[in-house]
């Protein structure tokens, strides 16, 4: 399992995790609806499961691509670690586990599944043919949210898709930052990305600009509902730490996008993730 672990780096589930329990506990708060814990728990098989054949996924198809890349070609698959046939296997029941468990959710779930497979797979394939390949990376980590809300409600709500929309900018906008270590590879090998399409200076600016979008996300759900200023607190949290991470990284210094990107994120999710979850239940208690 350790290996497999490697492969799909899971302790990235800290970015779109937390959003995935904002959605699930925002449906209990809004339907009216009891905890279910046996719910809670089919909802994070599916992130996992998703996640997990996503990254295989994306590891089994840029595998070549990766061999070649100095950054990438310590990879588990160019460097040996796990083979190209177990990566996709791994994908394929990943995959199959995470249609079943929709199953046992609810039928709107289950219909809507292989949709969601289908963005998180297909993101793989979009940096051959388009530099907005990173929203397509942020779409898929923004059904998170949206999709633990129908877990528990089983129908669609407005307020959900403003968080969903928040994930879509904040994820779009921090992987152009990643991608800043790539943009001469890319370029040179007919990849595409904001960086190698726009330059480093540029692409920092179309990332503050999605990070500024995610910014007016989270705010609207405070504005439109009876949030308190624990929610609040959280949405400024976040607001600093998107500030800090364009601080980190410049166009002619990129040491610290590793901090950036990993470090900085997880804290700003896990964290925002805790004070909504906190609002919500001083809100239920009192």
């Amino acid at each position: 399992m350790k290996k497999y672990f490697s492969l799909v780096l899971f302790a990235h589930t800290v970015f779109a995790m937390p959003f995935a329990f904002i959605g699930f506990f925002l449906a209990i708060s809004i339907t009216g609806q009891e905890f279910n814990w046996l719910k809670l728990l089919l909802m994070v098989l599916c992130m996992i499961f998703a996640r997990n054949a996503a990254m295989a996924f994306n590891r089994y198809l840029d595998r070549d691509i990766d061999a070649q890349n100095p950054r990438t070609v310590i990879r588990d698959i160019p460097s040996g670690k796990i083979s190209s046939n177990e990566a996709l296997i791994f994908t394929i029941v990943n995959s199959i586990l995470f249609i079943l468990t929709t199953l046992l959710i609810n039928k709107l779930c289950f219909y809507l599944s292989p949709v969601a497979l289908a963005v998180v797979l297909g993101y793989s394939y979009t940096k051959r043919f388009t530099p907005l390949c990173h929203l397509i990376l942020g779409l898929g980590l923004a059904l998170a949210p949206i999709g633990a809300y129908l877990v528990v409600a089983g129908e669609f709500a407005m307020l959900p898709v403003y968080f969903s929309l928040a994930v879509l900018c904040w994820v779009s906008g921090f992987d152009i930052i990643y991608a800043l270590q790539d943009e001469e590879f890319d370029r040179e090998n007919n990849l595409n990305s904001i960086p190698a399409w726009l330059g480093k200076k540029n692409a920092l600016n179309v990332s503050s600009i999605f990070h500024f979008l995610a910014v007016i996300f989270v705010a609207i759900p405070y504005i439109i509902s009876d949030l308190s200023w624990f929610y609040l607190a959280g949405v400024l949290f976040f607001i600093i730490l998107l500030i800090y991470q364009h601080q980190l990284v410049k166009p002619n210094d990129l040491s610290k996008v590793n901090r950036a990107f990993f470090t900085t994120n997880g804290i700003a999710s896990v964290v925002f993730a805790a004070f909504f979850l906190l609002d919500a239940y001083l809100r239920n208690q009192i």
